[in-house]
């Protein structure tokens, strides 16, 4: 592990840092928002050459073969960036679309799928949300999924389909419901659906309080009498909820460790910030406050990395389900601490800090975005509550 850890960060130093910059000129340059950088593709295959590819995925014969635990470290490293998690081919959602085929794919579904994600070839998204219903409960879900002979029809309106919009993207996965008069938690199924599927139609972009997060985007996608082989169904009809569950517990963790590596560098932002800027005579580095900034901070993202890598340890020793409540736990967490050390930063760059120059803004809109992405705070708390609520039956 210690080896996997030194050469991502030197590749980081050496390739991703000095590169941020290009990439944001190439894609403004562009005549379209929605390209691939062309450094973006250098540094991708650079990363393969280098043995640091799909680092992501336990299964030795699709990734690395690293435990969740081991994986910890080297994606909170890439959450230092908002350009290193594509370069290892570990960003999502492609990653939680891998791991659903991977684990869940019959082998055509990975030779024709899986394959081309695995080598960072193409992308993907996740096509579950819904404007119409509260879409953190999957039952709520009424998109249909109706089959007729050897195919099946598909109807709904989707939305917050990230990675939709990238050049690359050229499948999603869609969760909609295959017999609504089933049990609850089995009415739903998951079916590929390639991009280019007559009746699948983009609406629209949708930006996260002004920025389009392009190339890869948000999308609100219909889906129209879109029909596809019954052989891109993934596990069989009724599987839907149980591939949801196995998808995100992996995929919320993920999300919780590039919290961590991105808290990280805005706290450096921060103490450098403060060491420079002088303000009454003083750095404001001297301020009582400040200081009490800093010290808030090294200590929620230090409590915060071992929540989160105690559910990384919980999840390889006891499974997706027995460490849903500590996964919970770190979904709430995270997102949370993250925007609290953002704001302290914004304040320490004052004016500065509202702008995009500092890159805080997009920070502080990642961490405030992932407050709903993934499930609200509020469902997982209740499920926290739930939990700890059940231990005291048995005192």
């Amino acid at each position: 592990m210690t080896a996997f850890i030194d050469r991502l960060s030197s590749f980081y130093a050496d390739f991703i840092r000095p590169n941020e910059r290009l990439y944001s000129e190439q894609l403004l340059a562009s005549p379209s928002r929605w390209v691939q950088p062309p450094i973006m593709e250098q540094l991708k295959s650079r990363a393969k050459a280098a043995g640091l590819w799909n680092l992501f995925l336990p299964e030795p014969e699709f990734g690395a073969g690293l435990t969740n635990r081991e994986y910890a470290p080297l994606c909170e490293m890439m959450g230092r960036s908002p350009i290193a998690p594509e370069v290892f081919n570990c960003n999502a959602p492609d990653t939680g679309n891998m791991e659903v085929l991977a684990r869940y794919g019959s082998p055509e579904q990975q030779d024709r799928w899986l394959t081309p994600l695995l080598n960072g070839e193409i992308r993907s998204g996740f096509a579950m949300t819904e404007p119409a219903v509260a879409s953190s409960d999957a039952t709520n879900i009424e998109a249909s999924i109706v089959r007729d002979g050897d195919e099946y029809i598909l109807n709904g309106r989707k939305w917050w389909t990230t990675g939709a919009l990238h050049p690359q993207c050229k499948i999603l996965i869609f969760m909609g419901k295959t017999d609504p008069r089933a049990a609850k938690h089995l009415q739903q199924s998951m079916i590929l659906v390639p991009m280019d599927t007559p009746g699948v139609r983009v609406v629209r972009h949708l930006p996260v309080f002004g920025y389009d997060d392009a190339p890869f985007g948000h999308a609100e996608i219909d889906f129209s009498n879109a029909r596809v082989p019954v052989s891109n169904i993934l596990l069989g009809e009724g599987r839907g909820f149980e591939i949801a569950q196995g998808r995100l517990g992996p995929g919320r963790l993920h999300h919780c460790l590039r919290l961590i590596g991105m808290s990280e560098r805005v706290l450096e932002m921060l103490c450098d910030r403060v060491r420079h800027r002088v303000a009454f005579g003083r750095p404001l580095a001297d301020q009582g406050v400040v200081r009490e900034w800093i010290a808030r901070s090294r200590i929620e993202i230090d409590q915060l990395r071992l929540l989160v890598f105690d559910a990384a340890e919980r999840l390889d020793r006891d499974g997706n389900k027995a460490a849903a409540t500590a996964i919970a736990m770190a979904k709430v967490e995270a997102p949370n601490v993250a925007q609290r050390v953002v704001d302290r930063a914004i304040q320490a760059f004052g004016g500065e800090g509202l702008l995009d120059d500092t890159g805080l803004t997009q920070a502080w809109l990642a961490a405030r975005s992932l407050r709903i992405a993934d499930g609200p705070d509020e469902v997982h708390l209740i499920a926290i509550a739930k939990a700890e609520l059940k231990k005291g039956l048995h005192a």
